[in-house]
């Protein structure tokens, strides 16, 4: 039993994290180097992360550098950057491509709230089928008789109160992600 509510809270943290990422590639006003994380560049033929092939730093509050370690790279990496839907306008400057953040307005603001909120969504979701899973197993180890009727009782509370735990922390970082979108 203790091996379930560990793998099942082992899984629960996993969940936290994925979106801990998935919040952290939506873009506020400030720039980001993990904002670029998922664009993908052409190398030799293949697709491969933009950090794979340049170094991606922050130049101030609103910019991102990156620069290629190889120099005709450049022009992929700047068509890789426009072509990505995070709406970025890159500019080169020699060897460093400069990536500045558009300040967001208004109605951009809100869709983005509404990411945020579906994303939040989904992490609850993935959260809720794991309480599943583990309730399943347990009520499968009680038919097979492997625990008695008070032990599954009580699994199952521990199991809900880490859901209840989960759930609280999503609601946490919806709000931190929310209150930053919203920030002038």
């Amino acid at each position: 039993m203790s091996e379930l509510k560990q793998q099942t809270e082992q899984k629960m943290l996993k969940s936290l994290e994925s979106l801990k990422n998935e919040l952290g590639k939506i873009r506020t006003g400030r720039a980001q180097p993990s904002i670029l994380d998922h664009v993908m560049v052409e190398y030799y033929g293949s697709m491969v992360p933009l950090n794979q092939v340049a170094n991606v730093t922050l130049i101030d509050a609103r910019t991102v550098g990156v620069q290629p370690w190889e120099k005709p790279m450049g022009a992929k990496i700047e068509k890789a950057i426009r072509d990505c839907d995070l709406g970025l306008n890159p500019a080169s400057q020699g060897e460093l491509i400069r990536v500045p953040m558009p300040p967001l307005t208004e109605e951009r603001r809100k869709e983005l709230i509404k990411v945020v909120k579906a994303e939040g969504e989904n992490g609850k979701v993935s959260i809720r089928n794991l309480r599943r899973d583990a309730n399943n197993a347990l009520k499968e180890a009680l038919k097979n008789k492997e625990i008695s009727e008070d032990d599954e009782r009580r699994a199952q509370d521990e199991i809900q109160k880490l859901t209840d735990k989960s759930v609280a922390e999503v609601d946490k970082l919806l709000a931190e992600k929310e209150k930053e979108l919203l920030q002038i």
